[in-house]
């Protein structure tokens, strides 16, 4: 079977069993704090777990894609040295919301694995929860018995808290979980040793295939598990190593899923793979990489400096780096495999395939600039590795955070100089980073009180921007140093930061007590309306009102529908190549981030605005429609963002059918005329292949003409409002530049005359020809071309000049590069001294030396006192 044939399988088969294939939710996480990238089938589905959302299908499947590059979830160092972890992997799942429990799971799993795939029955292996006296936690006997009807009992194993009981983290939902491992070494090989003496050993051989999680606890704040509302399914089967072990494969990259990716490497490089160990883990790594670096990029992350983006950038530079030192690949390359991957998941993720000319020119970017870092680097290490016999900790930490080496490269470069580095110096400096970056972002949240428990959370923003309410529950947050608390209303009228735009802001009101409590902020998570309140309401039960913050929310919303008019402005000057990448909806401002490569012009940026302020003066009033069949949206022409999860019914924003329809969940103006007016005030690059846009609206752009206004008449009046002001204005320019013209010849002319004023006053002490003395000169650069001019003209000159220049003192030493070498002089060092006298400091080189301070009148001591350098 091809790997297509397996994914196909699986999800043909819970179909069979009445599950709902669910489209795979984006690698790049949203709404949910406590993660950066999805790394289970179970996140998009966390909600359902907690009891915070409806459940729409009780059983569901799909092929989920992930990424485990950070966090609980690393397997980034493993990648590439094995041959079965990976950055990004597939995860075929399949789930009960509620619905059938252990007994359903086990049965399905052993008939899809040993019938329809037909795996080798006495080649699996299965475990189960042994149980945890600490928490109080029993043996799963359950899971035992339905396994004992399948699986011989030697082949059912004991599993311990960390194999057999599944938490996503620290808090959240969990429970007992059953393995399968397979065993796929050679008959001889399991006749010598038993595979239930490998299994969760690490053998590269004898590895987990699928997980089934038995959710039925959620684990709060202080470490105890409570029963969540419902028993529920979680499984996780990775996708490569069931296709290995279906095609018989040593390695997951032997199978279909990556060979067509390291043939094409080992084609372009020239190398064969299989012909030598370091290569071929090169390739493995390259193979793997541009896996999770393209499909994060699809789904919207960039690579950037910090958070997520620095990670997806930390995984194409270790890549890069394996192209460069084992590949020999000095030119970008990388890049060139996003159209095989591409191709290879046409009709399963399609997210790449239509976006592969801007993956793959991002890509490119990224590794045409980390070349040249790459290349400084290795400069670096060298001349550092001259003076030194061990590669010091923070120097290797260097390495790693400036120019993106991972450690493994500074140890290859130390070896083959015959140096040692100082690995424990190197992991205490980025243990000491991960502290200072943890600290930074730390939030520390408690668990959920509730105060209303049968209420349920609905949002009524978009018709209404006051709701009579209650509190459902709460919790204490803190980060930073600074106490908050978050709260759940039973209805809220407050819309919740998502797609760009900001969370509102309002009050609370008590309606029994008349008591307002501020609402700082609202944000979504896990589907839930949070809303943030620097203190609690004194009364949390009874009826409340809650109140947005109406000009805020209209200055938002007529920034909002501006980008949607924008975006389609784009697309029709620029092309149809422009999609959105990012954006930010405030009420001040409007920043817009979309795909193209190259600066949008002046008369470019001039069209587009001109098109959005005549769709603005058209009044076009807006179009919603919500609950749309999410195809029956797609097939109208809606615009859609890569990247956003959507489900099964979307809302969708027109004005104008031919000119801006897109899918949106936020909040908009209910005409273009209330936008007001259009300005672009800023474009600029991002990324690679990302162009930024900020602009204006509203009472806003009122405001920023009429201080450019105000501007504009106040330097026509200091111009004494001339008829053509920009005549005049070049005018005053031209002239301010004659004028600094003559100046500069004056001063020309004086140093000249001051030149040949201290060659007639130089004294010689012994073979030096010494001059100092306190010249009239309006700038330090006039000083300093004067010094320069005497060096020029002078031999063995020990030169010292002071000058006041607009009340402040200024020394500079200048000596003759032959008493610099030949006597020891250092004009930097003589400099410090000197300065002392007019209460300031400086340095410089040995031969020339500047110094300000705070009192001119020591300046004339400077000058006495350099005497004694001399003598």
């Amino acid at each position: 079977m091809t790997s297509r044939d397996i994914r196909q399988a699986f999800l043909d088969f819970f179909k069979s069993k009445g599950h709902q294939i669910v489209p795979s939710a984006p690698v790049v996480v949203k709404n949910d704090p406590t993660l950066m990238f999805t790394n289970a089938g179970m996140n998009q589905f966390k909600e359902l777990f907690l009891g915070e959302a409806a459940v729409k299908y009780p059983r569901v499947a799909d092929t989920q894609r992930c990424l485990r590059v950070s966090g609980k979830h690393n397997d980034l160092e493993e990648v590439g040295i094995d041959t079965y972890h990976h950055t990004l992997f597939e995860m075929l799942g399949n789930w009960s919301f509620g619905d059938y429990f252990k007994k359903d799971a086990i049965n399905w799993a052993w008939e899809l694995l040993t019938e329809v795939l037909k795996l080798d029955k006495d080649r699996l292996y299965v475990t189960i929860f042994e149980g945890d006296a600490t928490e109080g936690l029993q043996q799963d006997l359950e899971a035992f018995d339905l396994w004992k009807a399948l699986v011989p009992e030697d082949r059912i194993l004991l599993g311990n808290k960390k194999d057999n009981f599944w938490e996503m983290g620290e808090i959240g939902p969990c429970g007992p979980c059953s393995e399968i491992h397979y065993d796929m070494r050679s008959d001889a090989e399991r006749q010598e040793v038993r595979g239930q003496d490998l299994v969760n050993m690490d053998d590269p051989q004898v590895i987990e295939i699928w997980n089934l999680v038995f959710m039925q606890f959620n684990r709060l704040k202080d470490g105890s598990l409570v029963s969540l509302p419902a028993k529920h399914i979680d499984t996780g089967m990775g996708f490569e190593r069931l296709v290995r072990a279906i095609q018989g494969k040593s390695s997951n990259y032997d199978t279909d899923v990556f060979q067509p990716l390291i043939q094409f490497i080992a084609q372009k490089s020239g190398i064969q793979y299989g012909a030598d160990e370091k290569t071929d883990i090169a390739m493995r790594v390259l193979s793997d990489h541009i896996r999770a670096v393209s499909f994060a990029i699809a789904d919207g992350q960039l690579p950037s400096n910090n958070k997520a983006g620095y990670v997806i950038r930390r995984i194409l530079r270790r890549a890069v780096r394996y192209a460069y030192t084992f590949l020999n690949f000095k030119s970008p390359f990388i890049h060139e495999l996003v159209p095989v991957l591409a191709e290879q998941f046409k009709g399963v993720f399609d997210e790449l395939y239509q976006q592969q000319d801007f993956v793959e020119k991002v890509i490119l970017e990224e590794e045409v600039s980390f070349l040249r870092t790459l290349t400084q680097g290795i400069q670096r290490f060298e001349s550092y590795a001259v003076d030194h016999q061990v590669i010091e900790g923070d120097f290797a930490f260097e390495l790693f955070d400036t120019y993106g080496f991972p450690i493994d490269l500074t140890e290859l470069l130390a070896r083959e100089q015959g140096l040692s580095v100082d690995m424990n110096g190197f992991q205490q400096a980025l243990l000491a980073q991960k502290e200072r970056s943890r600290a930074a972002t730390a939030i520390d949240t408690g668990d959920w009180v509730l105060v209303n428990e049968d209420s349920e959370s609905t949002f009524v923003g978009y018709d209404s921007l006051k709701a009579h309410t209650e509190i459902i529950k709460y919790r204490k947050v803190s980060a930073k140093g600074k106490d908050q608390y978050q709260l759940v209303l039973s209805e809220t009228p407050f819309y919740a930061e998502g797609g760009g735009q900001v969370g509102d802001t309002g009050y609370l009101h008590n309606l029994d007590s008349n008591e307002k409590i501020s609402i700082v902020d609202t944000k979504k998570e896990n589907g839930l309306f949070v809303h943030f309140v620097n203190q609690l309401p004194s009364i949390l039960t009874g009826d409340f009102e809650a109140v947005v913050n109406v000009e805020k929310r209209k200055d938002t919303e007529a920034n909002h529908s501006a980008t949607h008019l924008l975006h389609a402005a784009l697309k029709q000057v620029l092309g149809d190549h422009v999609n959105q990448k990012g954006s930010l909806v405030s009420a001040d401002v409007l920043r817009f981030d979309f795909s193209h490569f190259s600066k949008v012009s002046y008369e470019e940026l001039k069209q587009i605005e001109d098109i959005v302020n005549a769709k603005i003066r058209e009044d076009i009033p807006l179009k919603e429609e919500r609950n749309v069949p999410y195809q029956q949206a797609i097939e109208s022409g809606v615009t859609a963002l890569f990247g956003e999860k959507y489900g099964d019914h979307v809302r969708v924003i027109t004005f104008d059918d031919r000119y801006s329809k897109e899918l949106c969940g936020g909040t908009h103006v209910r005409a273009t005329g209330q936008i007001g007016f259009f300005k672009i005030m800023s474009e600029s690059a991002v990324a690679a292949g990302v162009r930024r846009i900020e602009a204006i609206t509203g009472t806003r752009s009122e405001q920023v003409i009429r201080e450019h206004f105000e501007l504009l008449d106040n330097l026509k009046g200091i111009l004494n409002n001339p008829k053509d002001f920009v005549s005049a204005l070049s005018k005053v320019i031209d002239d301010n530049s004659a004028l600094r013209k003559e100046i500069d010849n004056y001063i020309k002319e004086k140093s000249q005359g001051l030149k040949d004023d201290l060659e007639r006053k130089l004294e010689k002490i012994g073979d030096i020809n010494y001059i100092a003395t306190v010249v009239d000169l309006p700038s330090a650069d006039a000083v300093k071309t004067l010094a320069y001019t005497l060096k020029g003209a002078i031999n063995n000159l020990f030169l010292v000049l002071g000058a006041d220049i607009d009340g402040k003192p200024n020394l500079t030493v200048m000596i003759s590069d032959e008493l610099a070498k030949e006597r020891g002089f250092h004009a930097g060092n003589i400099i410090r001294e000197l300065a002392k006298e007019i209460q300031g400091g400086g340095g410089g080189q040995p031969f020339f030396a500047t110094a300000g301070g705070k009192d001119a009148s020591g300046l004339e001591r400077a000058i006495a006192k350099s005497r004694e350098y001399v003598k």
